[in-house]
């Protein structure tokens, strides 16, 4: 009888994802949930036939280079690549795939969150009843922005850009975007398309990113763009860190030339939130995009179904590389 499929797995999964795992598979758990080092992540691999990391196990170049040939699939827990070099693992006829689609509401609700918690203060009225340092009201006290009404601008109108979008219309905001295509009529849904980031920025109240890290979108929205933004603007990131120059919007948020910024991903994780952490005008979560039950089910089963199909011989439905 053929053996099972091995499979390593970066991360500890949901209870669901493992059950079905543990049926389907012979994996090798990260029960401990422990940040595997480059060493012990190819030592795992070998004798596997298939990894199924999150965004947080790297498959550089070099990496890729370095598995053994058993490897087949590398069936990721996310939709962002950036963490695997896609050429790298073309070239060595190894299949990457993603889970996308799951997590856009789930993206979708952490941008709100993050774009009220920045406008509105939120961290800093938390932090002054949990250590008791509130005192009294008065008209002038903890004034923060309004966004019913206002501008929300999108740099991405994929998945997640375009949920995002239709929450911030809840809001009664005016829709901008930047995409690389204009959008069909009815996806757009009134939205005012840009040919330009530069044209988007100076109609942007708030800023919401949602592009993929890839090389044409690292520092993204760097210092010369950050001044086409208005005055008091808002800066959202559910993305990637890495699209935003990180020194750049720091000085911005120091000048108040941006009022407060909202973000749930940074360029190194988890060391460079210490870049924003002692700004009082921003709001800060450990990239919890996708962080519901339902979503993080939807993912495994997901990374799942792809796998499933490459072992039967069949096309991937999620395939990137």
């Amino acid at each position: 009888m053929a053996h099972k499929p091995i499979i390593v797995v970066g991360r500890k999964l949901p209870e669901a994802v493992e059950a079905r795992l543990a049926r389907d598979y012979e994996p090798r758990f990260n029960s401990d949930d422990k940040l595997y080092s480059t060493d012990e992540l190819l030592a795992l691999c070998y004798g596997a036939d298939a990894a199924l990391p999150c965004h947080s196990e790297h498959f550089t170049a070099d990496v890729i280079a370095k598995l053994p040939d058993s490897i087949k699939a590398i069936a990721n827990f996310s939709v962002g690549t950036d963490h695997v070099d896609l050429i790298a693992a073309k070239a060595r006829g190894i299949i990457v795939t993603n889970t996308p689609n799951v997590l856009n509401n789930a993206t979708a609700e952490i941008a709100m969150l993050l774009m009220l918690g920045a406008a509105r203060r939120a961290h800093e009225g938390d932090a002054m009843i949990r250590e008791g340092t509130w005192t009294s009201w008065s008209p002038a006290f903890m004034v923060g922005t309004q966004v019913t009404g206002k501008r929300f601008g999108v740099i991405g109108m994929g998945r997640v850009g375009q949920v995002a979008a239709e929450r911030a219309r809840g809001f009664g905001m005016d829709i901008h975007y930047y995409n690389r295509n204009k959008l069909d009529r009815a996806l757009e849904k009134g939205a005012v398309y840009h040919e330009s980031i530069e044209d988007l920025l100076p109609h942007c109240d708030v800023l919401s990113l949602h592009c993929p890290a890839t090389p044409d979108t690292i520092k993204l929205l760097n210092a010369e763009r950050i001044k086409r933004l208005p005055d008091g603007a808002i800066v959202v990131n559910t993305a990637r860190g890495a699209i935003i120059d990180e020194g750049a919007l720091l000085a911005a948020l120091k000048s108040r030339k941006v009022a407060a910024a909202g973000l749930d991903v940074y360029a190194e994780e988890p060391t460079t939130q210490s870049t924003f952490k002692d700004q009082p005008n921003t709001f800060l979560l450990p990239h919890i995009g996708s962080a519901t039950h339902d979503t993080r089910d939807a993912m495994g089963f997901r990374a799942l179904d792809n796998l499933d199909a490459i072992f039967a011989g069949k096309e991937p439905g999620d395939r990137v590389a």
